[in-house]
């Protein structure tokens, strides 16, 4: 008798343990495995500082349909900064843009329409068409874009992705994995961010006050119906199933999801949202300084302006978990070799936060509004009203 209790009790110690939640250790956080089952791969990684809290099968290189189209965004704003091209420009619609099939505004051949319309329907609609017209404006071809899309990946520093297209279409060759992607979409949120301009949006028109209006519903349905949401990037294909790349902020928290290889876009959602709760639900960002404030003031000389302050790119902060105490951190700007002129945007240094003396975490330094060098002309015009003023000084430097 007491020898069949003993095996009873076993068997239900046995049992309740093969029932208790399984977790794997992902980096040096402890998450149950269960919180993406249907992702092929998936990470969960914190924007600003891009440690990842989360991640299922990272590097695993698999098709990532459209999400692809993000390097592409990166390419074109980036032409935007430069100015090679502009929000308002017009282009003509080619036969090879026109002929695209997938996901499209429907372009037609002689068209004209604008860069704002054309990247509005590659960040809403997903739109095949309008990403080959881009990469044909900015590169001639887009096998050509496709080299420039491969070069931004190596720039990054990533080393899971080749792509052969640009909008994702199911080609051999053509692979990233979940941690790629992750660090695709952390690049531009975190140094693009006009793109929420775009992403944010639920529904538009491309179009507007014309015969042809064409009304947009952002494929990701995530910025209507998860709070916090702002982008980011849909994909399917066959090859690919169901993929999605989102990001949501609330308060001073940004986290980027990202899954991979699921069956059905209800999953996808589902599971996309199951990562940026357990993210939310259990870290906190503590905000060391917010990207508007300025961090130090430089004084210049020669150029068109007597100081320029510095700002971080983003905000400034540490994550943790929500039970963890609180610290204090220190931090100190370390500025690289620069030249005038500067602009918002352009990099002049880094912000390196410390704790007890070890760095924690950096971010990259720009400028507050642009600075430029005085002319010859400028500066002999400077030096004559200060000799009439009665301020002038030799300078033998």
């Amino acid at each position: 008798m007491r020898k069949g209790l003993l095996v009873i009790c076993s068997f239900l110690l046995f049992s309740f343990l093969f029932l208790l939640p399984v977790s794997a250790e992902e980096g040096s956080d402890s998450v149950e495995t269960e919180l993406i089952p249907g992702a092929v791969s998936g990470v969960l990684m914190e924007a600003n500082s891009g440690k990842i809290v989360f991640a299922k099968e990272e590097n695993k290189e698999v098709a990532v349909a459209s999400m692809t189209k993000m390097v592409a965004q990166i390419l074109i704003l980036d032409a935007i900064r430069e100015e090679k091209i502009s929000w308002d420009d017009v282009v003509t619609v080619s036969q090879t843009a026109a002929d695209m099939g997938g996901s499209q505004i429907y372009l037609s051949v002689g068209e004209k329409i604008s860069i704002r319309d054309l990247f509005k329907g590659i960040s809403m609609a997903s739109a095949n068409d309008a990403t080959v017209q881009m990469a044909e404006v900015l590169a001639g071809s887009e096998a050509a874009f496709v080299e420039e899309m491969n070069q931004k990946v190596k720039d990054l520093g990533l080393k899971h992705t080749v792509f052969k297209n640009c909008t994702g279409l199911d080609e051999d060759g053509h692979y990233s994995s979940a941690y790629d992607m992750a660090m695709i979409a952390r690049e531009l949120v975190v140094n693009y961010p006009e793109i929420f301009e775009f992403s944010s949006v639920y529904e538009d028109y491309l179009r507007k006050d014309t015969e042809n209006e064409f009304w947009l519903v952002n494929t990701n349905k995530l910025v209507r119906f998860y709070e916090g949401a702002d982008g980011l990037k849909t994909g399917h294909t066959d090859a690919a199933k169901y993929c999605l790349a989102a990001t949501a902020k609330k308060d001073n928290l940004r986290f980027i999801a990202i899954v991979l290889g699921e069956e059905n876009s209800n999953t996808r959602n589902q599971e996309v949202m199951s990562l940026l709760d357990y993210g939310f639900n259990h870290y906190q960002m503590n905000l060391i300084k917010s990207k508007d404030e300025v961090l130090q003031t430089i004084p210049l000389d020669k150029a068109n302006k007597e100081s320029m302050s510095l700002v971080a790119i983003s905000d400034i902060g540490v994550l943790s978990e929500k039970t963890a105490t609180k610290r204090k951190y220190d931090y100190d700007i370390k500025l690289k070799k620069y030249s005038l002129p500067v602009k918002p945007g352009d990099i002049v240094g880094e912000v390196i936060v410390k704790e007890n003396n070890k760095e924690v975490t950096s971010v990259p330094v720009t400028v507050s509004e642009s600075v430029s060098r005085l002319s010859f002309l400028e500066l002999f015009g400077r030096g004559f009203i200060d000799l009439v003023s009665g301020d002038f000084t030799f300078s033998f430097d």
